[in-house]
């Protein structure tokens, strides 16, 4: 901002100087938007260095099969996700025989799997808890998510219900038990719900973050071994720099102190709120826990959640590993099988040729 200019059109406002300098000041929610142009000349192919890659299947695990990621050497194996309502069908009860599945095929070809735990869902006709928890004893089990339009857009466990956690660390020790040290890693899924007091009363933002500390020390406690990670990207009652009530600090805080690695869904390195919470959190403090951050649907093109082909476009495949390897400091990158991009942008810039 031009000072000189400022000035002259605050003195003929009669404005102050302590005003003039209060309207030159630097914002910090914008603090990080140029970041990215550092990496703008990025380029392919990529070379892999530390960060350990994945491909990301959500819950299309038969994807898997004959995919090219199992002979790639570039890509260490497979994030797949699960559904507790698949992996528990009633109360005790644990059905893992396709975890098992699926380990033993991406075994065979070196691979390893990377277990994405669902509690939540994004889609309003699926909840992704047992129904036995659905019941009163349980207090409902799980709620819908809304939407800023009202609609509801999903359901979500109640993270914050002690009852629920008991049952999602019994589940977790069980799983524990029989992949700790054979699989990559585990993580749960984003913080990021759309729950309020008002949408139900037996929430609240505080309440929430303890239990989501709950279950990862369940998690952690479950697998020694194998790498844990919670996605941590935003957090109900607050929205950083501006209203922070140190939810998504605390997470942070806690990650690293147990060994529980932070990631979070979607690189979007130019949107304010990826840059002010899941990347502004990784760039500003050194960890020793494992980070990860995952592409995932639209992000090749710069959207989120979208299935949108754009066939003129640039392939920001560089850009975004350059900016999660270097700004963000990333272990583990996850990559979305989405097509046509994964084929043709991220097998490009990584060919094990």
């Amino acid at each position: 901002m031009n000072l000189a200019f400022v000035a002259s059109v605050a003195l003929a406002l009669g404005v102050s100087l302590q005003a003039v300098s209060a309207l030159a000041w630097d914002n910090p929610g914008d603090r990080y938007l140029d970041a990215h142009k550092k990496y703008a000349d990025a380029s392919c192919p990529i070379e892999t260095g530390r960060i350990s890659h994945f491909v990301y299947f959500a819950r299309d695990r038969e994807a898997v099969r004959d995919h090219s990621l199992l002979t790639n050497d570039n890509f260490v194996g497979a994030q797949i996700m699960y559904p507790w309502r698949q992996l528990e069908p009633a109360e005790g009860e644990y059905d893992f025989s396709a975890i098992r599945e699926d380990v033993d095929y991406l075994a065979a070809y070196g691979k390893r799997l990377f277990l994405q735990l669902q509690d939540a869902s994004f889609t309003p006709d699926y909840k992704p808890v047992p129904d036995y928890l659905l019941g009163a004893d349980f207090g409902g089990g799980a709620v819908p998510q809304y939407a800023e339009n009202g609609n509801v857009e999903g359901w979500v466990a109640k993270r914050w219900d002690n009852r629920i956690q008991a049952r999602f660390a019994a589940l977790l020790n069980a799983l524990g038990e029989e992949f700790d040290g054979e699989i990559e890693g585990i993580n749960l899924q984003e913080s990021t719900i759309g729950i309020s007091t008002e949408t139900d009363p037996s929430f609240s933002p505080a309440r929430y973050a303890e239990g989501l500390k709950t279950n990862m020390r369940a998690m952690k406690a479950a697998f020694p071994v194998s790498t844990t990670m919670q996605y941590a990207n935003f957090m109900p009652g607050e929205w950083l720099p501006w209203e922070d009530e140190g939810y998504l600090r605390s997470i942070y805080e806690l990650g690293e102190e147990i060994g529980v690695g932070l990631g979070g869904p979607d690189l979007m390195f130019k949107r304010k709120g990826a840059l002010n919470h899941t990347i502004a959190m990784m760039h500003e403090h050194d960890f020793t826990a494992p980070l990860g951050i995952a592409v995932q649907d639209g992000n090749y093109i710069g959207q989120t959640a979208s299935d949108d082909v754009v066939q003129d476009r640039t392939n920001i495949v560089p850009i975004l590993h350059a900016f999660a390897n270097d700004f963000m400091k990333v272990d583990y990158m996850f990559w979305v099988d989405q097509e046509p991009y994964f084929e043709e942008d991220v097998l490009p810039c990584f060919s094990s040729e």
